[in-house]
Parts: structure tokens; C-alpha cells; sequence
């Protein structure tokens, strides 16, 4: 029975990729619309975007274009082809700009950005283009009922960028250029004011400062202690209860005998 089962189902399965070969070999493009709009429907989108690359161009202009060039764009989205996807329904929304469809099209253009946008350590070219493209459909829809979501990934963006900044002037740190990691901190953090790693900012900035003054030679050693300890009160202002606290106030006693020490020489 089992086998019977299997058999008839290989027979459907051949009968239904013949079927699908003969439309595409079809000159009949109604057809192939037709065969394409089911396909999409069933969420058989690889097999739908076939059929519609083939009538693509020669729909233009006809009546059934508008919703043939959603379906083909909703494909790429769909398959995760999130580059052509940003470009179809970019194209979409200036083919047909009062498609009742026009502002969820300009949003998943926007949202197909979002998702090329590359994990935070890669290039941030993607990223800055994904902000300005969802930014652009929020000025364009204000009102939308894609709104919240639109915001949400602008945020999820922009703590990227943020993440890349403080990655940057953390590893200054790590490999001990501490003047670049000093002034890649101040720069993250004027331009991030709202940042969730103000705190971690403000320690690694500290933490720099502290070896800055310690490495120093006489002549900077006492102004760069003096800057070093406004950095640990800075850090103990804005985070009384710090994380970092054990590890700040460890370097400020060792500032501290290095400020007495040189005092005395």
C-alpha cells in the first residue's frame, strides 16, 4: 500500500513538472499569467517568478501590469533576494504611485534594504543607505500602519552603526593606541548621546586616559593623571552603581600613588 502510495505520488509530481514545462515553453502568455498568479497564491514563488520574468515585458502598459509587477517583486522578497526585491517595488512604487499597494510596496523596498544591511563589524555603506531608505518612507507615509515596525528597524540600524564605532575605538585600546582610542571614544559619544553603551564608553575612555598617564613621561604625566581622574568621575557621575566599578576604582588608587609619587620627585 505503502508503495502504491509513493508510486501514484512520483506520477503526480512528474505530471505536475511536464505541466509546469509545458507553460513555460508556451508562446500563450495569458497563460503563463494565469499559471504564474496560482503558483504565487500557493507560495510556489521560484516556480511563479519564472513564469513572470518570461511576460514581464510584454504585460507593460496592459491593464494586469500593476499586479503583475507586485507579484514578481513580492517573489524576489519572498526568496530572499532582498537586492531585486528593494529594486522591484522601488520600481513599482514610481510605475503605480496611487496603487492601493504603493505603500506596502515602498515599505518592503525599504525593509529589503534593512536585510542586506551586513552584520555590524562589515562595511557600514549598506547600513547608512538602509537608514535613509526607511527614513525616506516614513517622510513619505507618516500615517502608516507600517510605522512601529519601520522605527524598530531604524533602531535595530542605527545600533549597528553605534556597535561599529565603539568596536573601532575599543580595539584602540586593546592594541594600546590610546590617543586614537581617546579620541574615537569622544567622537562616539558625541555622536551617539542616547547610546545603551554610554557606560561601557565612558569606562574604555577612562581606562585609556589611565594608561595614557601612566606611560607618560614626567613633563604630561601630572595633567594627563589630573584628565584621567575627571574621566573616572565623569564615569561615577553618569553610573554611581557601575559595572566597571571594582576595575575604576582599582585604577583610580593606582592614579592616585602615581600623582603622590609625583608630587615627591
Amino acid at each position: 500500500m505503502k508503495k502504491l502510495v509513493y508510486i501514484l505520488l512520483s506520477v503526480l509530481v512528474l505530471n505536475s513538472c511536464s505541466d509546469f514545462q509545458k507553460v513555460m515553453k508556451s508562446e500563450d502568455i495569458a497563460l503563463k499569467y494565469k499559471t504564474g498568479e496560482d503558483l504565487f497564491n500557493e507560495g510556489k514563488y521560484k516556480k511563479a517568478n519564472r513564469l513572470f520574468e518570461q511576460i514581464v515585458p510584454k504585460y507593460r502598459g496592459k491593464p494586469q501590469a500593476e499586479k503583475l509587477m507586485y507579484m514578481h517583486s513580492m517573489c524576489f522578497y519572498k526568496l530572499e533576494q532582498y537586492y531585486l526585491s528593494s529594486y522591484r517595488f522601488e520600481q513599482f512604487v514610481n510605475s503605480y504611485p496611487n496603487s492601493e499597494k504603493a505603500e506596502e510596496a515602498a515599505f518592503l523596498s525599504a525593509k529589503s534594504y534593512y536585510e542586506e544591511s551586513p552584520i555590524y563589524s562589515k562595511d557600514k555603506e549598506e547600513t547608512v543607505k538602509a537608514i535613509e531608505k526607511i527614513q525616506l518612507f516614513v517622510n513619505s507615509y507618516p500615517d502608516s500602519k507600517y510605522l512601529s515596525e519601520a522605527n524598530e528597524l531604524v533602531k535595530e540600524l542605527d545600533f549597528k552603526l553605534e556597535k561599529k564605532a565603539f568596536e573601532i575605538a575599543k580595539q584602540y585600546n586593546r592594541i594600546y593606541d590610546y590617543k586614537a582610542s581617546i579620541k574615537s571614544f569622544n567622537n562616539f559619544l558625541l555622536d551617539f548621546p542616547g547610546t545603551t553603551l554610554r557606560e561601557d564608553a565612558l569606562y574604555y575612555k577612562f581606562n585609556s586616559e589611565y594608561n595614557l598617564a601612566v606611560l607618560s613621561i614626567k613633563e604630561l604625566k601630572q595633567e594627563r593623571i589630573a584628565i584621567a581622574l575627571a574621566d573616572y568621575n565623569a564615569l561615577l557621575k553618569a553610573f554611581p552603581n557601575t559595572k566597571y566599578l571594582d576595575e575604576a576604582n582599582d585604577l583610580k588608587e593606582q592614579l592616585e600613588k602615581e600623582k603622590t609619587n609625583e608630587s615627591k620627585s
